[in-house]
């Protein structure tokens, strides 16, 4: 009987140009391990798809001048449909609705330009339940869009112990788990566990998202 570990990844792409459904989709249909189910030109369209049918991952355009937006449609899907992952397709790197799109529940995002080998690696990174964006380029988004508050009272932190707190700032510093283990001196498998156990806490579904709460919440500040 297939599993979701052993079939291969369903993907959806939606873009208002069928010249961006047709390049990603032919370099997708490449991959044994990747499916293309099917297109859709605009959020609702998507949104309606999803729930038909389920797909693993979502190639979502961001910017769609007709019918629903891609960050709209993102967060519909994501609220939904916790199974299914978005990764935002977008023109710029620095744009301030990719922010938008991770607050929603994306996964990440790549370029319109993305090379072909970058493009399944974001959808088997997404697929795993990873985030499809370098620490690098997060800290820049964040830098540029995010605007850090004053000291004040956190909620959405107040669950956390101490140690969890120490593993959310690492990771808001770009620290992969491998990192942190080394920096805490603790197990691999204990970082895995911390990191699991906090991202429920707090309510978000990825580092991505973990990141953005971080500096969002003053925890950590840009450049500290």
């Amino acid at each position: 009987m297939s599993t979701r570990a052993s079939r291969p990844i369903r993907v959806l792409i939606v873009d208002d140009l069928a010249l961006i459904r047709a390049g990603f989709g032919a370099i997708l249909r490449t991959q044994e391990d990747i499916t293309v189910l099917g297109e859709a030109q605009e959020g609702e369209a998507a949104y309606e798809f999803c729930l038909r049918s389920a797909p693993d991952v979502v190639l979502m355009d961001i910017h769609m001048p007709n019918g629903v937006d891609g960050v709209t449609a993102t967060r519909r899907i994501t609220g939904e449909l916790p199974g299914v992952r978005v990764v935002m397709i977008s023109t710029f790197d620095l744009d301030e609705h990719v922010m938008e799109a991770l607050r929603a529940g994306a996964s990440g995002f790549v370029s319109k330009e993305v090379p072909p080998e970058e493009l399944v690696r974001a959808v088997r990174v997404a697929h795993q339940g990873e985030s499809v964006v370098t620490p690098r380029l997060l800290t820049r988004l964040i830098e540029t869009f995010v605007r850090t508050p004053r000291p004040r009272r956190r909620p959405r932190l107040a669950g956390l112990t101490e140690r969890e707190q120490d593993v959310l700032v690492l990771i808001a510093r770009g620290y992969s788990n491998a990192e942190i283990s080394a920096s805490l001196q603790v197990a691999g498998s204990t970082v895995k566990n911390h990191v699991t156990s906090l991202f429920a806490k707090i309510g978000v579904r990825d580092r991505a998202q973990a990141v953005i709460l971080a500096y969002e919440t003053g925890l950590v500040r840009p450049k500290e």
